[in-house]
């Protein structure tokens, strides 16, 4: 039960290892140690997060992966990490928890590190769809992936080691969507969606999710985090979501291209049906 100020007067050596324990990177816990008493709450997640994209690289990034166990192995799961922030995955049935271990073989062995999500409020199910999906991608566009994944892990820990602090100031992902199936009159749950930048003349992959029960993807970037003025796109998986409810869809998949304009909140639905679909800027 610390706050701020507390953590302020800790030693530090012992500051340094609680923001280790936050993220496992060495340069960048030594780089936010420079700012050692912090001002402010706003000024460590700041700090915490340009240096984490401005002056991290991709060894520091593979660095933090390091300090996580793999989602799915069992062991560890069961044994440290049930009730934080594996939970979904720590309380689902056995089969499942082997799907997930043996999906995350697969993955490890082709990018050579393992499968980061932050997994928070995600069940097991979310998780195996997601890391399948996630492991069609190449090396350098699940590093970009992962190492905004750990961030949204980072800013977690944060809140779980300064519980007495005040986050409010930290908001939700600046970019959400949500699918409806209108031909259903319900949620279109368990469809991959990848959002893309636009660089010359190239889409880039920034971030990819899967859509929950209430087909809602609410964390696609971490709180905070504000895009770049420019072209993207949100790039939604509608074949295998009518396959896999039998249903014959004209539509493979659907790309829906948009512009941020400053850094206000961008809310993107798609409304769905087997032979058409809507989208607009929600709220």
């Amino acid at each position: 039960m610390m706050t701020l100020e507390a953590f302020n007067k800790l030693e530090r050596e012992a500051a340094a290892k609680e923001l280790f324990n936050c993220c496992g990177s060495q340069k960048w816990v030594s780089l936010l140690m420079n700012d050692f008493p912090f001002a402010s709450e706003q000024v460590l997640v700041d700090k915490a997060t340009s240096i984490w994209y401005g002056a991290c690289h991709s060894e520091d990034w593979l660095e933090s992966f390091t300090h996580h166990p793999q989602i799915g192995d069992k062991k560890s799961l069961q044994q440290k990490f049930a009730g934080k922030e594996q939970s979904g995955v720590a309380s689902a049935p056995e089969e499942l928890i082997d799907a997930l271990a043996k999906a995350n073989e697969v993955y490890l062995k082709k990018f050579g590190f393992i499968f980061i999500v932050c997994a928070t409020g995600k069940p097991a199910m979310e998780m195996l769809q997601l890391i399948q999906e996630r492991v069609k991608n190449s090396k350098a566009e699940e590093l970009g992936i992962a190492m905004g994944e750990q961030h949204k892990i980072t800013l977690i820990r944060f809140q779980k080691l300064l519980v007495n602090a005040n986050f409010q100031f930290l908001k939700m992902s600046q970019l959400t969507t949500h699918v409806l199936d209108t031909s259903l009159g319900r949620p279109g749950k368990n469809i991959s969606v990848k959002l893309l930048q636009q660089s010359n003349g190239s889409w880039n992959l920034l971030a990819q999710g899967i859509t929950n029960d209430d087909g809602r993807i609410t964390d696609l970037l971490p709180p905070g985090s504000v895009l770049a003025k420019n072209n993207y796109k949100l790039v939604f998986d509608t074949g295998a979501y009518f396959a896999f409810n039998n249903i014959k869809g004209f539509y493979p998949e659907v790309e829906i291209q948009f512009t941020v304009f400053d850094d206000g909140h961008y809310h993107v639905p798609l409304l769905i049906n087997p032979f058409g679909y809507s989208t607009y800027r929600g709220s």
